[in-house]
């Protein structure tokens, strides 16, 4: 199934959606390939099963597409969250973990991502989707909706929790050989429909997000998709 320049996968509940996305993290993995990952509430189950079912991820490289401005211990780093469910499950780590310092004061730690992802494609990007569009840290009707030649910048917090963040661009994000969007729960349901189905729009930042030269994928439960029509 297929809405606007993206292909749709709608599972039957969470717990289906996690797996789908776990089997391509592990494809990725055995692949060698580069992968950004997400953080927010939905893709830990995913992380651990994607562990499971490939604990060896020595050939790969793992960057993230946002990161909040907190020390990465803080319950609230998105880093913290895969180190958790994921790399601390692993065999065999990552051969490259690109982190971003969110200990850092935000501009330094944007500009040193922006030099690190410099030269680099990534072939695997997770996305997940805040109930207001949001993708990464780019939310409604944000100024880094029009960045055109950053790949990392900093980020006000428009949604709990209020920290700064550091957040790759729109040219960053549409970069990716394959990006898929992992939504699950009926509070997303508006959202998804205005991101799948909707015109490209900035305050539905997720609508602008598509793989120029790749494959967009959202993974979807019945509840976060229960707004899309057949």
């Amino acid at each position: 199934m297929r809405a606007r320049d993206a292909e749709l996968i709608v599972t039957d509940d969470e717990e289906s959606a996690a797996k789908q996305v776990a089997e391509l993290l592990a494809e990725a993995a055995r692949a060698g390939s580069e992968i950004a990952l997400t953080g927010g509430s939905t893709p830990g189950r995913a992380y651990e099963l994607a562990a499971d079912l490939e604990p060896d991820w020595s050939g790969a490289g793992v960057w993230w597409g946002d990161e909040r401005c907190v020390p990465p211990e803080d319950e609230r780093s998105n880093f913290g969250l895969a180190r958790r469910t994921l790399l601390n499950r692993l065999e065999a780590h990552p051969g490259r973990v690109h982190r971003i310092r969110g200990e850092d004061e935000p501009a330094a730690a944007a500009a040193s991502y922006d030099q690190e992802l410099r030269g680099t494609t990534l072939d695997l990007l997770l996305l997940g989707l805040g109930p207001d569009g949001h993708v990464a840290s780019l939310f409604p009707n944000s100024p880094g909706l029009t960045e055109t030649e950053r790949l990392a910048i900093p980020a006000e917090a428009k949604l709990d929790p209020f920290v700064e963040r550091v957040t790759l661009t729109p040219p960053a994000l549409r970069s990716a050989r394959r990006i898929v969007f992992l939504v699950t729960g009926e509070q997303k349901a508006e959202a998804v429909a205005g991101v799948l189905a909707g015109p490209p729009d900035p305050a539905v930042p997720g609508s602008l997000i598509r793989a120029e030269s790749g494959e967009t994928l959202a993974i979807l439960d019945q509840k976060a998709a229960s707004r899309l029509r057949d």
